[in-house]
């Protein structure tokens, strides 16, 4: 493709998340959470591999299991960009080209309906923006229904289309308006949960300082803001729904069931 850029879609995962433990093998229409995302992103075209992170032997068996390779990594990693980051040597290797023209695409284990489409849609952003992207990440304009709700990440992008910041907050706060009518004022947009890295800046990453705002809001992507690497933006239409909570969950059962997936 293009300047021979070749794609890995790098999938981190842990069984024991902090807020819903063991939620990536949840069922979920009769398929565990976990299978519903490779086999999305084994349906996108660009990838030359999807490839599982996760520090659980059990979840390495399963994704073998179902036809997926599996790296083991240490659970002592923070977040899924640190655990991708550890492994990244090896992700190269599946690429097959040299790291500089390795783009790794991190997408959450817990993001049961994500769209092959999306995953396509990056790469072919990396293309057309060439070398001068080192970071990417999908956003999607947002219902008044989830500006308020801190289990959905916002995004405030500039009018050029890079990330100004990520926050559980709404973000802009529209002064002098009642909350319940901000989305009226001003486009809010939510985050996506998926990004594109060049492989060079995961091979950095242990490298980055401390990001206090990354601790703050338990947001990964805030320490690349800090160290001064710029995450740009383009638009998707709609949203994948991340499961982070019990009523997610259920939400994600019944989209599975009424939709027959």
């Amino acid at each position: 493709m293009g300047d021979g850029m070749r794609y890995v879609v790098a999938v981190p995962a842990r069984l024991e998340s902090s807020r819903l433990p063991g939620k990536v093998m949840a069922d979920i229409g009769g398929k565990p959470m976990l299978r519903r995302v490779l086999d999305r992103c084994g349906q996108a075209r660009a990838p030359q591999a999807v490839v599982l992170c996760t520090d659980s032997e059990e979840l390495i068996a399963a994704a073998e299991s179902w036809g997926f390779p599996a790296i083991a990594t240490s659970p002592a990693c923070c977040s899924g960009s640190e655990r991708i980051a550890s492994v990244v040597e090896q992700m190269v290797d599946l690429a097959g080209v040299p790291v500089e023209r390795t783009v790794i695409l991190n997408v959450q284990g817990d993001q049961p309906f994500i769209d092959a489409g999306v995953i396509d849609a990056m790469a072919d952003e990396f293309e057309r923006r060439g070398p001068a992207a080192e970071v990417l990440t999908p956003v999607y304009r947002m219902g008044a229904d989830k500006v308020h709700n801190p289990n959905v990440v916002k995004t405030l992008v500039s009018a050029d289309g890079r990330a100004l910041y990520f926050s559980r907050s709404a973000i802009p706060h529209v002064r002098g308006v009642d909350p319940s009518d901000w989305h009226a004022h001003v486009p809010f947009w939510g985050h996506v949960g998926i990004y594109g890295y060049r492989a060079e800046v995961l091979a950095r990453w242990n490298s980055l300082p401390a990001s206090p705002l990354e601790g703050i809001e338990k947001l990964e992507q805030l320490r690349l803001l800090e160290a001064g690497i710029g995450i740009g933006t383009f638009a998707v239409e709609g949203e994948s729904l991340s499961v982070d909570t019990a009523e997610q969950l259920e939400q994600a059962r019944a989209i599975a069931a009424s939709t027959g997936d």
